[in-house]
């Protein structure tokens, strides 16, 4: 697939470098899916079904509510390519402690409809549960879905009444481009027609899409747990910000498990669950 998209792309480019740039933005927020279907965790059959539309899309999730009456809400978000059931550690340990669960299925994932996402799909997706399920206390969320949902938190009121668990986030988007067009090389016309594209289309530069700059301005407690050796969403764009003073954000930086791994790791899960359920900065209501 690689290969017959390095092919079009650049045979595309000769012509028309603005048909070349659309049809690379296809292919940058096209998940790729895995011909098996996967096993449904236990847990995920004891969910009530929940769902959101954006824009004449619906995004499907589940539910657990708990017993307690006055249950705080917490969101799983998902990475790029990915789906809820990776999280069942997650819903299972936060159920224990009588949170109230929600996960859901971006747009183009899973169970639900769509073939494509982006950063914007994905945080109207998150505001669109807050709207109809929230408020929510804490969300965490992974990979690309951590740019998402801090996207969704700049729009969120009473933010420093909420927590946000970053875990190896889509830091600086600049950079996945780069990696786009590391791997299928294309003329700086091109990628000229690509920035401006997605400028257009978002009508925000791609500087607006990073993690980095969000958190920086964020009320909400935030804890951004990143591995040394990410390869994905790599450290390199964090580390600039290890030596910065951000009030409202805690780091947790591991070694040696990648981009995935860090999220599967029990002593990470440990951590994240602590967080959340450490006090918040004043009386959620």
């Amino acid at each position: 697939m690689l290969k017959y998209y390095k092919a079009k792309i650049r045979t595309i480019g000769m012509v028309s470098p603005e048909k070349a740039a659309t049809e690379a933005f296809d292919l940058f927020c096209t998940p790729y899916k895995s011909k098996k279907s996967p096993k449904i965790p236990p847990i995920f059959h004891q969910s009530l079904p929940v769902s959101v539309d954006i824009g004449g899309i619906t995004a499907r999730g589940f539910q657990w509510k708990s017993e307690l009456a006055q249950a705080r809400k917490v969101l799983i978000v998902h990475g790029f390519s990915s789906y809820s059931y990776k999280f069942e550690q997650y819903i299972l340990a936060l159920i224990k402690e009588g949170f109230e669960v929600l996960a859901f299925d971006a747009p183009g994932h899973g169970i639900s409809d769509g073939k494509r996402i982006h950063s914007l799909i994905y945080r109207d997706t998150i505001l669109a549960i807050e709207a109809n399920f929230g408020p929510l206390y804490g969300v965490i969320a992974h990979s690309m879905g951590g740019l998402a949902a801090a996207l969704a938190f700049e729009s969120m009121l009473n933010t420093s009444e909420r927590k946000l668990v970053l875990i190896a986030p889509a830091t600086e988007t600049k950079s996945a481009i780069e990696n786009l067009f590391t791997l299928i090389p294309v003329k700086p016309a091109v990628k000229q027609a690509f920035h401006q594209y997605v400028t257009n289309l978002a009508g925000k530069p791609i500087s607006y899409f990073s993690v980095a700059r969000v958190v920086r301005t964020l009320k909400a407690r935030v804890l951004w747990i990143h591995d040394e050796t990410d390869t994905i969403c790599t450290f390199k764009d964090v580390e600039p910000l290890l030596s910065e003073t951000i009030p409202s954000t805690e780091f947790f930086i591991t070694k040696g498990l990648g981009h995935n791994q860090v999220y599967k790791e029990a002593s990470t899960r440990d951590r994240i669950l602590a967080f959340i359920q450490s006090p918040p900065n004043g009386d959620f209501l």
